[in-house]
């Protein structure tokens, strides 16, 4: 878990990690499906058994839908590349980042099970950063929306929630990307300032620090 820094509710966090030695962490689609389902299920105060056991019989209740009546977080947005993750959360119950972040984590047995492989699939706990003003809330979330980009990956090697902000009617992962599309007229105002937001960051890194490692 981050060092030195107490997750509190109500607040927004931008939470990333990496494959151990930047391993390739989802190897194909089944892979990606099998994270984005682990998003939702472990997203829930109340435990829900081993979805590795299960292999996700309640698949028809997940991707697309609020499987949890009682969340831990809600997602603001969400990457999964290759090799890493970004998510930005907000804390919605008591310790409810660090209790999502460890149940995720069972992601591992999956992937090592299907791989034959043992061992840490992760490069040690994940890391986060506050975000603190509305501006950073922005960038950031252009940068996790837009990760695909900003790391010059083909979009078939990626999930984002971009596609969950370009549509109003698509059941979505992202319960609270609303703290983030309110506050322009529509999404096609939203998309010219994340254009404009990508190409800053992807020519000021230093500038843009507290967004790219926090």
């Amino acid at each position: 878990m981050a060092r030195n820094l107490e997750f509190a509710e109500g607040e927004i966090y931008h939470i990333f990690n990496r494959g151990v030695d930047k391993r390739v962490i989802f190897q194909d689609e089944e892979d990606f499906d099998r994270f984005l389902e682990c998003m939702l299920l472990f997203n829930d105060t109340e435990p829900i058994g081993s979805i590795y056991e299960n292999h996700f019989n309640k698949k028809k209740e997940c991707l697309g839908h609020a499987v949890s009546k009682t969340r831990l977080v809600e997602f603001v947005c969400y990457c999964l590349n290759p090799n890493h993750f970004h998510f930005i959360l907000r804390q919605v119950a008591e310790r409810g980042i660090e209790k999502f972040m460890h149940k995720l984590m069972g992601y591992s047995k999956y992937f090592n099970n299907k791989y034959k492989r043992s061992g840490s699939l992760f490069q040690g706990p994940f890391r986060a950063v506050h975000v603190t003003s509305n501006e950073q809330l922005l960038h950031t979330s252009v940068y996790v929306n837009l990760n695909n980009l900003a790391h010059k990956l083909g979009h078939g090697v990626s999930k984002s929630s971009w596609e969950e902000y370009t549509s109003k009617d698509k059941q979505s992962i992202c319960t609270a990307k609303n703290i983030v599309l309110e506050q322009f007229n529509d999404f096609s105002e939203y998309k010219r300032f994340a254009n404009e937001s990508l190409e800053w960051i992807l020519e000021n890194k230093e500038s843009a620090e507290f967004i790219l490692e926090g």
